[in-house]
């Protein structure tokens, strides 16, 4: 049992720590500073930065000419086709597998912990290693090849990474992505299911919903808010797609962030390279905004 000095220093120190900080009102916004400060120097300075050195020359004066090198830059065409192919085929084939998985996760069967933790697995590897793991899965002496060969399918190896096959290129690209990030998709989507009452899907039941029914006429409705936080989500990483890409294709397939790296690095010139990133964030933000406005479920569209 504490003494009574020991309580009333516990007392005295939270009445001073209540006016350190203020009142209760207050508290909270004293216990976001930490992420406020973080999300200001990490995000917010670089970001102030990189749109500076967009739109600012060397002696301070604005100018619109970074933009237009960009433009005129020889990859510039090919890295916005293939940025666009690259989000348009991965995020769609990665919400239906994530829905899929997280469907067959939610049922509950014993042993759905086991796939959970199995489909999440890709969440702990880097996007650079999951690009250099199927990489050695692709080359023209890895795994892949040496399979179909011993299955005597193959009588020699199959060049999947290579600027005479960009499709195949682009495909080992989209499965190695699909791999990696699915599994982001299907978290928000268990989670969104998760919050789903199971009074819907047993009043469902009882007036004859069941399997693709009730998946398409009470379970996507209600999971539209989460559909709709992992659509922005994972189309905004799709369109920053960029070590998977490095390491499976390199230059063969150019995307936009690959473009932002290669001048930033390799050509030295931080200008081109924040246009190119202001330039992806324009996007990303627009994408963003059209997910919330066609997206909106029915109470929004009536407040608004």
């Amino acid at each position: 049992m504490p003494s009574p000095s020991f309580s009333l220093n516990i007392g005295s120190m939270d009445k001073g720590l209540r006016k350190l900080l203020g009142t209760d009102t207050f508290l909270p916004y004293w216990l976001l500073l930490p992420t406020l400060i973080f999300i200001g120097i990490f995000f917010l300075m670089p970001l102030f930065n990189a749109i500076l050195l967009s739109f600012r020359t060397d002696n301070g004066a604005f100018t619109l000419d970074y933009f237009k090198r960009m433009v005129k830059d020889v990859h510039f065409i090919e890295a916005l086709k293939y940025t666009f192919l690259l989000a348009l085929t991965i995020v769609p084939l990665q919400v239906v597998t994530a829905l899929a998985m997280a469907l067959l996760i939610n049922t509950g069967f014993k042993g759905s912990r086991f796939f959970l933790y199995l489909f999440a697995l890709p969440l702990g590897i880097s996007d650079l290693a999951a690009g250099l793991i199927w990489l050695s899965i692709f080359t023209q002496h890895g795994f892949l090849n040496s399979i179909l060969y011993s299955l005597g399918i193959i009588d020699k190896p199959i060049y999947y990474i290579s600027y005479q096959n960009i499709g195949l290129t682009f495909l080992a690209v989209v499965v190695a992505e699909h791999w990696r990030a699915t599994a982001i998709v299907m978290v928000i989507l268990v989670a969104g299911l998760q919050m789903i009452s199971k009074d819907y899907l047993e009043a469902a039941e009882v007036l004859g919903a069941r399997g693709w029914r009730k998946i398409w006429y009470v379970i996507l409705p209600l999971l539209k808010p989460s559909l709709q936080s992992a659509l922005i989500i994972r189309t905004i990483f799709a369109l920053q797609t960029f070590a998977v890409v490095l390491a499976l294709a390199g230059d063969i397939i150019p995307v936009l962030s690959g473009q932002a790296y290669f001048w930033h690095f390799l050509y030295r010139n931080s200008h081109i390279a924040s246009a190119y990133a202001v330039f992806l964030m324009v996007i990303s933000i627009a994408m963003t905004w059209g997910y919330l406005r066609f997206l909106r479920s029915r109470a929004e569209v009536v407040r608004a």
